[in-house]
């Protein structure tokens, strides 16, 4: 039997240029929902984006766009969509810091599962976070990285989570907990060292679920 190469290489190109619009579709919708905080197709515009997030972001550089464009649009999209849930779940609250926010004198320790262990020293705002946590009802973990997350999930089952993390970062992991209610925060300057947080912003998510 002999192979069609030319009808499979026709439905090829169909194919590719068929999820090439679908991603452009959902950056335009996405940029739209970004700017005027009205979202339109949330599940389509993650779905897409998601699926195709490498291309989302070859498109951005194409057209001399910011790449954290993409990030943004799913972080905000991802918030928007499930911060009803997030704000009416009363039990098993948690945050998720980046080890990045400690300070450079930091003395805590880090354990295996729960991460690094805040002793409240006030020389970065974690511990400002921890102690919001105590008040609002959150358990504050400050992980070095994301193997923790799921290190957290299995043995805390957590019903609701707010994270920080840095675009990309944050993205993904919003994702990989997208099935309990999450939240995300973006630092304020990232990196790997000495990063910045906007604890206002934290501190404001986890004061909107006392009610």
């Amino acid at each position: 039997m002999q192979i069609p190469y030319e009808f499979l290489g026709k439905v090829f190109i169909f194919l590719a240029l068929l999820a090439l619009c679908g991603t452009l579709f959902a950056l335009l919708v996405g940029a739209y929902s970004f700017n005027k905080r009205r979202i339109l197709f949330p599940s389509f515009t993650l779905f897409t984006l998601y699926l195709f997030y490498s291309p989302s972001k070859w498109i951005c550089r194409v057209f001399r766009i910011r790449e954290t464009l993409v990030d943004d649009i799913l972080i905000d999209v991802r918030n928007a969509m499930m911060l009803d849930d997030f704000v009416h779940t009363k039990e098993g609250r948690v945050v998720l810091l980046p080890q990045c926010m400690r300070h450079p004198n930091c003395k805590a320790r880090c354990d295996p599962v729960h991460g690094y262990e805040c002793k409240r020293c006030g020389l970065c705002d974690i511990a400002k976070i921890c102690e919001a946590g105590d008040e609002y009802g959150f358990k504050v973990f400050v992980i070095p990285g994301s193997s923790f997350v799921k290190k957290i999930f299995k043995e805390y089952r957590p019903r609701a989570c707010l994270g920080v993390a840095c675009y990309n970062e944050l993205a993904e992991d919003m994702q990989e907990v997208s099935f309990v209610p999450v939240q995300g925060v973006l630092l304020l300057r990232d990196g790997c060292f000495n990063t910045e947080a906007n604890v206002e912003e934290i501190i404001r998510k986890m004061e909107m679920c006392d009610v």
